[in-house]
């Protein structure tokens, strides 16, 4: 399946590294319990692992304040580490994806540390963006903008002076109008590709440029073009990008992070000469309905056919409620502003729908992303001590907003309490974010084995798949079905077909055709509610 573009149909699983496995006992995931569980992840089925970042940082924002971009955090490991871990995975058939953070860097980068001490108007502070406040002593900010992650995008330094943070102030944005800053992580791309990445993920794509005019603006009606989001010059960054990743005789992908609610935006930066695939937002905040996710499809493949790039399908990431627990719920849906959760679930239906939802997702063109922990059914999980939370999204909103701790608890491995295996037995410190006792029943060894068990679905799901010629990018046809009922073909005879029950009543199966996997028990010759199958004829 996977070739000189192995991109437009690879199954990519994200690892969070603090969450994966802990292999020194401090309670953090690192790179050594990911070279000791690459077995587990070669046998699930995937072709691909995409890193969260793992670089040099003071983790006031898990890692998405990078102080060295060249540089392995010690408490995920060493160089030496992050180079054998790719050499192991390459090994495996396994291909690797590292997170790169280009709109901002960690305020102990030595870069912006120069700028705090040559002060205003020096050449260090044009790396940033630095400018003096307003009011009589210019105690105000510069402008209106306000932090994604909630309160100000400024903060003031000591000589009076503010710099832009578009999310907490441990991350000042970088000034891409900057020539340096440009050389500096087309550097960068280098750097990692020389070591054996096979792709780079791009963390907030579209927010690298800003209008230098810093104008305040209505967030309820913003200008066009905006201010920061989306400016037609990010692009030229990303052409540049493209010519440095085929520049390599194996192919090296690109994939953006672009959260835009316009598709047609989307597609811009999937142009032949930049990125080669963009996280599929509008799928994963889709709710549990089967006209909203045909339109949802419809309109992605319509997108990405001008321009030539596969879709990208996703249920879950670190960044947002995990989907057993979203379809769990009334309300399914999920925008892209994070929200107070805590409605009630039912996780039995979480699970179901979840459990269809894949089956959904692996049979549709393109390549799939899967967030660590969904292949066990983890829910998100929501009664986390408020003196235990680390994401800054809590504390910068007093608690209103509940962040995103929720989905990156650790990962259950083994044995009946916490740890549940992800540390080393006998290791005395704790998760760095507390597993709930319910997990006993989710970890991999539980579910290994059991025919009825989630793993066991993923595990012959991605076989499936991995078998099927038709699955992956290539041809698809909507066939006509009941209502609230999705049916469609994959490849040119239509030989393989996905039939998703997402009405309140059991349904009849396609006459023709042998069922060859279903995420659950058919009722007779009826497809159950909330249940996917697989077919061929």
């Amino acid at each position: 399946m996977l070739d000189q573009q192995w991109w437009r149909s690879a199954v990519i699983y994200q690892i969070y590294p603090r969450s994966f496995a802990d292999s020194n006992g401090d309670g953090i995931g690192d790179l050594g319990g990911v070279r000791a569980h690459l077995d587990y992840l070669a046998d699930l089925g995937v072709d691909a692992l995409w890193f969260n970042p793992w670089y040099a940082s003071p983790q006031a924002d898990a890692g998405y304040d990078v102080s060295d971009y060249r540089a392995i955090d010690p408490v995920f490991g060493t160089l030496a580490e992050a180079e054998e871990l790719i050499h192991q995975a390459h090994g495996l058939g396994l291909r690797v994806i590292v997170d790169v953070v280009p709109n901002h860097c960690s305020n102990a980068h030595p870069w912006f540390v120069e700028a705090l001490h040559s002060g205003p108007g020096s050449t260090a502070r044009e790396l940033f963006w630095f400018r003096p406040g307003r009011g009589p002593a210019g105690e105000l900010p510069p402008n209106d903008w306000q932090s994604i992650f909630g309160g100000p995008a400024w903060t003031r330094v000591e000589d009076g002076e503010w710099y832009l943070h578009l999310f907490a102030p441990e991350q000042p944005d970088l000034n891409w109008s900057n020539a340096k800053v440009r050389e500096e992580f087309e550097d960068v791309l280098r750097f990692w590709f020389d070591r054996g990445a096979d792709g780079i993920r791009v963390d907030s794509a579209a927010l690298l440029m800003k209008d230098g005019a810093l104008a305040d603006f209505d967030p309820a009606d913003p200008p066009v073009p905006h201010p920061y989001l989306d400016r037609d010059e990010v692009h030229e960054v990303y052409r540049s990008w493209r010519a440095i990743a085929d520049s390599y005789p194996q192919p090296r992908a690109l994939i953006g992070e672009v959260w835009l609610p316009d598709a047609e935006r989307v597609a811009a930066y999937l142009r032949a000469d930049e990125l080669h695939t963009a996280f599929n937002f509008a799928f994963l905040g889709c709710p549990w309905d089967a006209a909203a996710l045909r339109a949802t499809v419809d309109q992605t493949l319509a997108v990405h056919a001008p321009v030539g790039a596969a879709a990208t399908w996703v249920l879950s990431n670190h960044d947002v409620p995990r989907h057993v627990t979203r379809y769990g719920r009334a309300d399914t849906s999920f925008s892209l502003e994070y929200r107070q959760l805590g409605a009630p679930t039912d996780r039995a239906l979480g699970l179901r729908r979840a459990r269809a939802a894949l089956l959904l997702t692996l049979a549709l063109p393109g390549s799939v992303y899967l967030y660590q922990g969904e292949e066990l059914g983890l829910e998100e999980v929501e009664d986390i001590p408020d003196g235990l939370r680390h994401d800054p999204m809590f504390f910068r909103t007093g608690g209103a907003n509940l962040g995103r701790d929720g989905c990156r608890v650790p990962m259950p491995w083994s044995g009946t309490e916490p740890p549940f295996g992800f540390s080393p037995p006998g290791t005395s410190a704790p998760p760095w974010l507390p597993q709930p006792p319910a997990w006993r029943d989710r970890t991999v060894e539980a579910q290994s084995g059991d025919p009825d068990s989630m793993l066991e679905l993923y595990r012959r799901a991605l076989r499936c798949r991995r078998a099927r010629p038709e699955l992956g990018d290539g041809p698809f046809s909507w066939l006509s079905g009941p209502d609230q009922v999705l049916v469609f073909s994959r490849g040119a005879e239509e030989r393989f077909a996905c039939v998703v029950n997402l009405s309140d009543r059991p349904v009849e199966l396609p006459g023709t055709g042998t069922v060859i996997l279903t995420s659950g028990r058919l009722d007779g010759d009826l497809l159950p509610p909330d249940t996917a199958a697989w077919l061929t004829r």
